[in-house]
């Protein structure tokens, strides 16, 4: 089995990669999507946020009111290392419970990771290849502009409030330059498929 921890910034083009290797045979798990999974309804680490932040956090019908906590904890850095310490915990249980079930059901099995804030809250998970997204921070505002509705001032806040470029390129063993077209990231993509596939068939060669 072959763990990828795919990470990058915020609108990074993260996403692009991860789908593109899911599509090539990968077994794609998304950390956001275990965030989501982490605080919702019923669940005790939306119980554990509620009684830190209140119940003004909640929507009419129970769940996460994710607008409101994020107006809560962005900028704040004491309340966003209060809403971590709730939340990246039950990440990590669930994504250790998927790569788990991914490799009884494929012991050969390539399984991305694509988690945004690996260098902030998974630096002790092991992966055989660490792969980070990159492009510069002006564009990465423009698309979260342009594609999320966020504001100019919330999308740069939301940049400073992750690792920089410099924190990820330290522990990647590969840059995915996603500055370009979308073709372009893809290609990269490929690129890195195919290096994986080489450094797993010479692994069992010489095995």
């Amino acid at each position: 089995m072959t763990v990828i921890g795919l990470t990058g910034g915020i609108a990074a083009g993260k996403s692009t990669i991860g789908r593109r290797l899911e599509q090539l045979g990968a077994v794609r798990i998304d950390a956001d999507q275990l965030a989501r999974d982490a605080v919702a309804a019923g669940t005790p680490g939306l119980s554990a946020v509620v009684a830190r932040f209140g119940r003004g956090v909640l929507r009419s019908d129970g769940s996460l009111d994710r607008p409101a906590l994020g107006e809560i904890v962005f900028g704040d850095p004491s309340a966003l290392a209060d809403l971590n310490a709730i939340v990246h915990p039950e990440v990590r249980r669930l994504s250790e419970a998927r790569i788990a079930d991914a490799r009884s059901d494929d012991a050969d099995a390539v399984i991305v990771y694509e988690i945004p804030l690996l260098v902030e809250a998974a630096r002790d998970q092991e992966f055989d290849w660490v792969v980070t997204a990159e492009a510069p921070a002006e564009t990465r505002v423009a698309r979260m502009v342009e594609y999320r509705g966020m504001t100019e001032s919330a999308a740069r806040d939301r940049i400073a409030s992750q690792a920089d470029e410099a924190e990820r390129r330290a522990i990647a063993d590969v840059v995915v330059d996603t500055s370009g077209s979308e073709a372009d990231t893809i290609a990269q993509a490929d690129a890195l498929w195919r290096r994986i596939a080489g450094e797993r068939r010479e692994r069992v060669g010489g095995s």
